[in-house]
């Protein structure tokens, strides 16, 4: 009875996804939450709001440089010797900030394709310019250069006359000022209050000749027509300057900004039947499920699950500092914490812990599954050597951030699951010490080289993290050197080809595991016997093509041969998918995808685990990936595992998730 509701609340998790994601949509549409900006060359919500609210002085003055005295009728003396000193206000070039977009990126992750942050490396720094037909401002000689004031005003008239004989409003090269719309009696005021400044500065410098009594007569009749609008201004103005003092004294950092994701992560899966599995010790967890063979035959040992897991519901956090020095560097520091043990671990053989049919973000951020521990997830520090070469170096180096890249398997939006984000057969190490150089050669080519020795946080450092082990060391553990080329003959099409020479530590006589690519499993002498440390060599191919704005397809083919003493053994995976962006919201996408994680073509007798019975699993999966807001997403995904673990009469299992996502 309890498999037949499974299968109904699994079989119906798109339904159940859509009703969330319709209901959810009439949140957004009724409360829309507006996504704070981190970066501190930007203004702060708080400083934008109240710019906002001063449109008058935002469109011909700078709002850090008013001189309070020149905001009230009383502040100009009508004097032909002196006048108190002001601050001068040049006609200034004023720019509109269009917003930049959250990064994300992030990051990139285990077995992951990055950022375009998303899918390309995240810049180091990213400086806002905008072209000048958008938003430079020109000197103008004269008011009835601004096309949209209407002349037919007195006060229009005396201002005019001000600004060809002072030169003090700025407008747009067009001629025009925001559109062909009149001026308000507040803007008026603020040009009227650009003026004044420029006639105070005049007289202070000792050139109160040049201002003719004519002029001063008109100037006090003017501020006596915009009295309360230019004390409005003076109001605003000190509100603005009291929020910005505020902000500026209670910020994170004057370098350093700060993002985040958070993940919530429902998940169930069942079988169709018992399932077999490589292991020893079937009651050992499923993250360090052993694995062993049968003294008398030789043969790997197995076992069976009889029971369907239970439904878990689990979180991710990520919390990403970016520290820039001269606004062209990045020092990254991304802390993580989770309690993610997705149920279709409990289906995998031993080595196979995290892999297929689970969800990328339904996991733990350390070593101690279930546990709240924070750990430092990625440390380095990227900067650029000339316009055309970027370099990365740092303890805790993201291989995925810069590697097997493809625009539809990014976690965050397309492909979900630990099998479908990245090649299954790469990469040895997922974090890692060392350096990686992108070298953009063309607007076509670009080259990625990296060496990175094993440290990753997931792994307890008693037996891994090898590049901090002085016992082993940056050269001497786990390590891998890659190099890929990626070429882009248009915006829409995308292929690399990479090549990864690994040096893989034994742990206890058996090559494999996590820090074990290209072998999904575990390898022994092939007759129970222990080995010495191995070296691989993988090959992958990968391609991404937006054919039509709503159709894509994506595609890997990754071969990579694993050198023991007793001989190699080989091994192939392959994905293809089909990608559906904008389905139903713009920036929505769905995705499909078709893969075969690991099928041994030679040495299958050398796998104490992940060989099966030589059958060839497969894998079936749907995402679809639907924003609410800015910040926030729901995503439902459905996975279909046919030949688990590779013995070809294991029955079907099936697995649910629905994922909310929180970007900040």
């Amino acid at each position: 009875m309890r498999k037949f509701l499974w299968r109904t609340l699994l079989l119906n998790v798109a339904a159940l996804a859509f009703y969330w994601v319709g209901a959810g949509e009439a949140i957004a549409s009724a409360t829309e939450i507006r996504p704070v900006s981190q970066n501190p060359d930007s203004q702060n919500s708080e400083q934008q709001a109240a710019v906002t609210s001063v449109e008058a002085l935002e469109s011909f003055v700078e709002f850090e440089n008013i001189d309070r005295s020149a905001l009230s009728p009383s502040g100009l003396e009508i004097a032909q010797t002196e006048v108190s000193n002001t601050t001068r206000i040049e006609p200034t070039e004023i720019f509109s900030a269009e917003p930049s977009p959250a990064e994300s990126s992030m990051e990139n992750g285990d077995r992951i394709s990055p950022i375009a942050e998303i899918e390309s490396p995240p810049s180091i720094t990213q400086t806002a310019s905008l072209p000048d037909s958008q938003g430079a401002m020109s000197q103008l000689s004269s008011v009835s250069q601004l096309s949209d004031v209407q002349p037919t005003d007195w006060a229009f008239q005396a201002v005019q006359s001000l600004v060809e004989r002072y030169g003090c409003i700025a407008g747009y090269p067009d001629g025009t000022y925001r559109g062909n719309r009149s001026l308000t009696r507040y803007e008026f005021a603020a040009g009227l209050n650009a003026c004044l400044d420029r006639v105070n500065e005049l007289i202070a410098e000792g050139l109160a000749d040049a201002v003719s009594r004519e002029d001063l007569a008109t100037i006090e009749r003017l501020q006596q027509e915009f009295a309360a609008e230019l004390a409005s201004l003076h109001g605003r103005v000190d509100t603005l300057e009291a929020r910005t003092a505020e902000l500026e004294a209670n910020q994170f950092s004057t370098t350093t900004t700060l993002s985040g994701l958070v993940w919530f992560n429902l998940t169930g899966a069942f079988a169709d039947g018992d399932i077999q599995v490589e292991t020893s010790d079937i009651t050992a967890p499923p993250v360090i499920r052993p694995a062993g063979r049968d003294p008398v035959t030789g043969r790997p040992l197995t076992a069976e699950v009889t029971d369907d897991p239970e439904i878990t519901f689990s979180n991710l956090a990520w919390i990403t500092l970016n520290t820039s020095f001269t606004g062209r560097d990045n020092l990254v520091t991304q802390l993580a914490v989770g309690n993610g043990d997705s149920p279709a671990n409990v289906f995998a053989s031993a080595g196979l812990y995290n892999t297929f049919g689970v969800p990328y973000t339904d996991q733990t951020g350390g070593v101690d599954i279930g546990d709240v521990t924070v750990v430092v997830r990625e440390l380095f520090y990227e900067f650029p050597v000339g316009d055309d070469v970027q370099v990365i170096v740092g303890p805790r180096v993201n291989w995925y951030r810069y590697f097997d890249n493809n625009s539809f398997t990014f976690f965050l939006n397309g492909t979900s699951s630990f099998n479908s984000i990245g090649s299954t057969l790469l990469n040895t190490i997922d974090r890692g010490s060392g350096a990686v150089a992108l070298w953009q050669l063309s607007d076509q080519f670009r080259l990625g080289v990296g060496y990175l020795g094993e440290n990753n946080e997931f792994l307890p450092a008693s037996l891994f993290r090898t590049s901090s082990n002085p016992d082993e060391g940056l050269f001497g553990g786990t390590n891998t050197l890659t190099a890929e080329v990626t070429y882009s003959p248009t915006s829409t099409f995308n292929i690399r080809l990479l090549y990864n020479r690994s040096n893989l530590n034994a742990v206890f006589g058996q090559v494999g595991g996590a820090p074990g690519e290209p072998i999904y499993g575990l390898l022994d002498d092939g007759a129970g016997g222990g080995l010495n440390d191995a070296t691989a060599d993988t090959f992958n191919i990968n391609f991404d093509w937006l054919i039509t704005p709503g159709i894509g397809i994506f595609s890997r083919y990754t071969y990579g041969i694993t050198h023991i003493e007793p001989g190699d053994v080989d091994a192939q995976a392959f994905q293809a998918g089909l990608a559906f962006p904008d389905l139903g919201k713009e920036g929505a996408l769905a995705t499909l995808s078709y893969m075969i994680p690991f099928s041994v073509l030679d040495g299958r007798e050398f796998l104490v685990s992940g060989g099966g019975d030589g059958g060839v699993q497969y894998e079936f999966e749907a995402t679809y990936y639907y924003p609410l807001t800015d910040n926030i997403a729901l995503v439902p995904a459905f996975y279909i595992i046919g030949n688990a673990n590779n013995f070809s009469d294991n029955p079907t299992i099936y697995v649910g998730n629905l994922r909310a996502q929180f970007a900040f």
